[in-house]
């Protein structure tokens, strides 16, 4: 399945779990992760029998961010991945769904530390679901740093602006309730859980048509900066041919049957 020595991947049916494995830094980003999370989007996209990614990192923290070490000049682990960089320069912003948007659903399944570039690669997923313990923030102004990762243009698009401001502005920590009062995250679950109930929404969603997932995941993000005549004719083009597929025949079939549908993306 792939993977590299700081992202483990591995399948739960059709679900592609990622798992940001670097858990003695509390998982902060390094080259091989870097690497690994890009591979994974790329194998996500290519691969129809996988219909969505969970997301989550190993040993109790989700992510810590960059690792600052490098940043100050001392070196960064996975040096042998540095071809992979050389070769396209933009794997860092697409590995962190900066400059990548997967076609398939990704569910964040967060717990502990999802801080800094954490938070960033956070606003790149759709569904989000955190353990109570789980903190979250963007520090980078307090370390006299930008978040380059997306966050001063994604975030108040995503939450309220006055929220986005503060946390930009402060660089204070949040709560997983502080987070999901103001909309960062979707929910909130006891601590330890948030894989398993992320797994469970990605099974619901498996459970749909894949054709119809992928489309309505396309329109969302297509028509959001879109005026609402523009909007609603993009959703037109994009959804109507939906209704003749043959996954369209078999759910219609299905619930005249009284039966789960059995969807082959056709």
């Amino acid at each position: 399945m792939g993977g590299t020595e700081h992202l483990t991947v591995r399948r739960e049916g059709a679900t592609l779990v990622l798992t940001l494995n670097r858990p003695e830094a509390r998982n902060a980003l390094s080259l091989s992760m870097l690497v690994g999370l890009y591979d994974g989007w790329q194998t996500a996209d290519e691969d129809d029998t996988i219909r969505t990614v969970v997301l989550t990192g190993a040993g109790g923290s989700f992510c810590a961010g960059m690792d600052l070490k490098a940043l100050a000049g001392k070196g960064m682990e996975g040096e042998q991945y540095r071809d992979r960089m050389t070769a396209d320069p933009d794997l860092h912003w697409k590995a962190m769904l900066r400059h990548h948007r997967p076609r398939k659903p990704v569910i964040a399944a967060v717990e502990g530390y999802c801080v800094a570039g954490g938070t960033e690669i956070l606003q790149g997923t759709d569904i989000r679901i955190a353990g109570a313990g789980a903190t979250f923030g963007l520090f980078e102004v307090k370390r006299g740093l930008f978040p380059i990762g997306g966050s001063t243009v994604r975030l108040p698009r995503q939450i309220a602006r006055t929220h986005a401001l503060e946390m930009l502005l402060t660089g204070r920590p949040y709560s997983a309730e502080e987070a999901a009062g103001i909309g960062l995250i979707g929910r909130v679950v006891p601590d330890g859980t948030a894989l398993e109930q992320a797994l469970v929404v990605a099974d619901r969603i498996n459970a749909c048509g894949p054709l119809a997932v992928e489309a309505v995941k396309a329109s969302v993000y297509e028509s959001a900066e879109m005026t609402e005549t523009e909007g609603l004719a993009a959703e037109l083009k994009r959804g109507w041919p939906i209704f003749s597929t043959d996954d369209a025949k078999e759910g219609a079939r299905a619930f005249a049957e009284k039966r789960p549908p059995v969807y082959r993306r056709a």
